[in-house]
């Protein structure tokens, strides 16, 4: 006789590109699940750039909160209006659990209100900490808070579980899993799709027929802008003048003034293209390419070691310390001198990346994201539980 399951609903709460990145694998890997359903909801905290990440996954979202307009931008009008959203939602779909991912304003507010309706509240991406609430600000404070109520920690790798661990965290609520960006790189870097923007096509043309190297730029923490940024561009300044064969790609943050500033600082400068924020595709065919990178970005310092691309990381600290640990990245803040000098000796190959694998996973941490949630809502049936037991090892 076949066996037959009755269907439970994981709310997958989405508000921003990196975590639509990042839960597309849990929703691909929920896909032909035969007990755990994935229900997509999007906070509307970044309206059209979570449907456009999506996109390259063939994952679709299935419902949009209802969020007042926004007068201020600040954080607390983006709570007040989220809160009472996200609690309808929660009362319209009855989901089993809600799934958060990372340390955005969504992930809070909606641990927050499953947590108020007795919902287990399963945190993707847990246990990264610089143990500094002011760095970054808001981030660790958000994620630090959404610990103290989550039911299940997905955490990336096992420091991060050992953080968690260390702030009183039972280790039976904690499950390593890796980090469900390796799967999204992977996923896509497979599919080696031609670039969509212009700007990267013919850059990418140029450097393959003059020989040349390219290094990507990218800096959009608000830690990073004003005078942080100036002390950035001018590093970038320098390595062009340095090395007649590097070309400079700079997808720049949409924000106006952080745009006008990236144009005016690096003005006149040839070998330099600066464009708007690239699809993900496309940002990982630039990773793929780069000799080098200089971000402030948490995701391109989990995504660049799956390619042996070195990291330059624009931060005084960071909460993903194992690529620094392995040899894959190197932190020099945004002190140009120390940019342009590590750059150098990269460049140079005086320094070399460690050739060990991604310290973020093996690309099967959605596989093993869904055996923690059968787990924990005890759906699972033996002969599935097996028979994933043995695809992720």
């Amino acid at each position: 006789m076949a066996e037959e399951f009755t269907e439970v609903d994981v709310l997958l709460l989405i508000g921003t590109r990196p975590e639509a990145i990042k839960l597309a694998p849990v929703a691909r890997a929920l896909g032909d699940h035969p007990v755990l359903r994935s229900l997509l909801i999007h906070s509307g905290q970044h309206e059209g750039m979570v449907e456009q990440a999506l996109v390259p996954f063939g994952v679709a979202i299935d419902a949009w909160l209802d969020l007042p307009p926004r007068a201020s931008g600040g954080q607390a009008e983006l709570v007040s209006g989220l809160l009472p959203a996200i609690d309808r939602a929660l009362d319209r779909y009855r989901p089993a659990a809600v799934v958060v991912q990372g340390d955005t304003t969504t992930a809070l507010a909606g641990a927050l209100a499953a947590f108020w309706r007795g919902i287990p509240v399963v945190h993707l991406e847990a246990g990264l900490r610089t143990n500094d609430l002011e760095s970054p600000f808001p981030e660790e404070g958000n994620r630090q808070m959404v610990s103290r109520i989550a039911a299940l920690h997905l955490a990336p790798t096992r420091q991060a579980a050992e953080a968690l661990r260390a702030e009183g965290v039972p280790s039976p609520r904690i499950v390593v899993t890796g980090n469900t960006v390796v799967d999204a790189v992977r996923t896509i870097a497979a599919r080696d799709l031609p670039a969509a923007n212009s700007a990267l096509a013919l850059l990418e043309m140029e450097v393959a027929e003059a020989g040349e190297r390219l290094v990507l730029v990218t800096s959009h923490r608000r830690e990073s802008w004003g005078e942080p940024l100036e002390r950035t561009l001018a590093a970038v300044r320098r390595i062009v003048r340095e090395h007649e064969d590097v070309q400079v790609l700079f997808p720049v943050h949409p924000n106006p003034s952080v745009r006008a500033q990236v144009e005016a600082g690096l003005a006149g400068l040839e070998r330099v293209t600066v464009t708007g924020p690239l699809g993900y595709p496309d940002l990982v065919r630039a990773l793929r390419l780069a000799a080098l990178v200089l971000t402030d970005s948490g995701g391109i310092q989990e995504e660049a070691p799956t390619f042996g691309t070195p990291v330059l990381v624009l931060r005084e600290s960071t909460e993903r310390r194992e690529a620094v640990d392995a040899g894959h990245a190197w932190l020099v803040g945004t002190d140009t001198e120390l940019i342009v000098s590590t750059a150098r000796r990269l460049l140079a190959g005086t320094l070399v990346p460690a050739p060990s694998s991604n310290p973020y996973g093996a690309g099967d941490a959605a596989a093993k994201a869904v055996l923690a949630l059968e787990a924990l809502l005890g759906t699972f049936s033996e002969r599935h539980h097996a028979d994933r037991q043995r695809r992720v090892g």
